[in-house]
């Protein structure tokens, strides 16, 4: 019987997933001009990438993030004045959650209102 050891291929993995170590191991195989240990990971990866021939893949695209509407100081005061309103009618009925989140979004205008003007 011969005694079998099962050793991890560096194609099991994709190499973005292997460790530091483990990459270093498959670089040391490579013939390179710089030290391997002196190395970072990324400049590991594309060692072993460039030697075996390997594209880098792109990236994933991030989300583009929505385009936020400006708004007026008029429209921001107008906003602000209609929240108040909301505000207190929530407080008359007694929904201290309603008022809590009106109270933080009536701030946040305020905040915003400032920067317009400052602007």
């Amino acid at each position: 019987m011969a005694e079998e050891t099962t050793k991890k291929e560096p194609g099991d993995k994709q190499l973005d997933k292997l460790t530091v170590k483990e990459l270093r191991e498959i670089a040391k195989e490579i013939p390179h001009e710089k030290a391997i240990h002196d190395m970072k990971k990324e400049e590991l990866v594309a060692l072993i990438k460039e030697a075996r021939g390997i594209k880098d893949e792109k990236p994933v695209a991030k989300k583009k993030q929505a385009v936020k509407i400006k708004m007026t100081k008029p429209e921001l005061k107008n906003r602000i004045r209609e929240l108040k309103l909301l505000k207190s009618q929530a407080m008359e009925a007694k929904e201290r959650k309603e008022a809590a989140l009106l109270r933080r979004r009536i701030s946040r205008l305020k905040k915003k209102s400032r920067r317009v003007i400052a602007a």
